[in-house]
């Protein structure tokens, strides 16, 4: 059955737990429905958006009763940005609340129980996104291009200038990789950058869908030393990626014109 709007209404629920995605589930009139924004424990208002024949989907307007495990987003973006579901949650209740998911997956999916469940591995609870995949998209209203995860529930590119879950060296790069990308001729045929950060490299993997001229190819070598990453370039599919600068690092053929070869008129060919 597909999804079908409905005129909103408003409606008062006690949470009950979170789901994978990070929101709160609650029974309503013998309902389920799935409202963002709620935490475990929680009694709130909210307003109902869409409905489906056996659930429903709302968002927190009021928390009425508050959880002590509920704390203030550090991100200022959070809330727009679809990078992150769970600030509003403290760090311990996040990984808690995955593990009963992963639990009640195994039970309900699996139909097996585990003998011993070891306690659950933390890791550091910001700058830890070693991997990540963010848009690039010029847009003229902004006055450039925009770099970032995408918005909650659209195709559109967040508006940010910083991400709390990216390495703070790599989150410092965003503004200059706004403006570079500003300045490129290809800006609106380069749709996202791929990031992979190693103990000793930082690696952007850039998709672009056409060649890449010269003087692009120019600016983003001058990026790349200036920032201390590493570029890569994807023009077709992710077994296309392949080394661009520094040089040491770029196999001896590649979608841009070599540095070493100042005369080149126009982009060479990649191997795929």
């Amino acid at each position: 059955m597909t999804e079908a709007p409905r005129k909103a209404s408003t409606g008062i629920a006690t949470i009950e737990s979170i789901d994978h995605e990070g929101i709160g589930v609650a029974h309503v009139d013998g309902k389920v429905t799935f409202i963002e924004g709620g935490i475990t424990g929680e009694r709130v208002a909210f307003a109902r958006r869409r409905s489906r024949g056996n659930f429903d989907l709302g968002t927190v307007t009021e928390v009425l009763v508050e959880s002590s495990q509920r704390v203030r987003p550090r991100c200022a973006y959070f809330g727009t940005c679809g990078g992150c579901a769970m600030q509003h949650v403290d760090a311990a209740a996040q990984v808690a609340a995955k593990q009963r998911v992963l639990e009640d997956n195994l039970a309900r999916i699996g139909k097996v129980s585990p003998e011993t469940i070891l306690p659950p591995i933390h890791g550091p609870a910001w700058g830890y996104r070693q991997r990540a995949r963010i848009g690039v998209h010029y847009v003229a209203k902004k006055g450039g291009v925009l770099v970032g995860f995408h918005e909650r529930k659209s195709s559109f590119v967040a508006d940010v200038r910083s991400c709390e879950v990216l390495p703070p060296a790599v989150s410092a790069l965003i503004v200059p990789l706004r403006e570079m990308f500003t300045t490129l001729a290809l800006r609106e045929r380069m749709p996202q950058v791929e990031l992979a950060v190693g103990e000793a490299v930082t690696v952007l993997v850039l998709r672009h869908l056409d060649p890449v001229g010269e003087e692009d190819c120019a600016k983003l070598r001058a990026f790349a030393d200036r920032h201390g990453i590493q570029w890569w370039f994807q023009p077709k599919g992710p077994d296309t990626a392949h080394p661009f600068h520094p040089e040491h690092a770029r196999p001896s053929t590649t979608t841009c014109p070599s540095s070493a070869s100042p005369s080149a008129t126009g982009p060479r060919s990649s191997r795929r």
